[in-house]
């Protein structure tokens, strides 16, 4: 059954911004994916970003920016992203 005739609403999809970092760290590493609340936030910006369940809060540089994605093409469940405290 199709949902649109069946008398329900569609639900709007949120969008977001996403960014792409690697930590800038000498103990933890890698590249991780945040959300991006920050006008003007562009590639080699240096973050704050909080890891390990917020726990901590390190640097990172920014390796790519996604502008205006719907959170359902997010490159990761949305419940489950941390989002950019600041930039540096």
């Amino acid at each position: 059954m199709i949902h649109s005739l069946s008398g329900g609403i569609m639900k709007e999809k949120r969008t977001f911004d996403f960014a792409k970092v690697e930590i800038l760290d000498d103990y933890y590493s890698g590249t991780f994916w945040y959300i991006s609340n920050i006008r003007g936030l562009k590639e080699n910006d240096v973050v704050l970003v909080p890891f390990k369940n917020g726990d901590i809060t390190l640097k990172a540089k920014v390796l790519r920016v996604d502008k205006n994605i719907k959170e359902d093409c997010a490159p990761l469940p949305i419940k489950r992203m941390g989002t950019i405290i600041s930039k540096i």
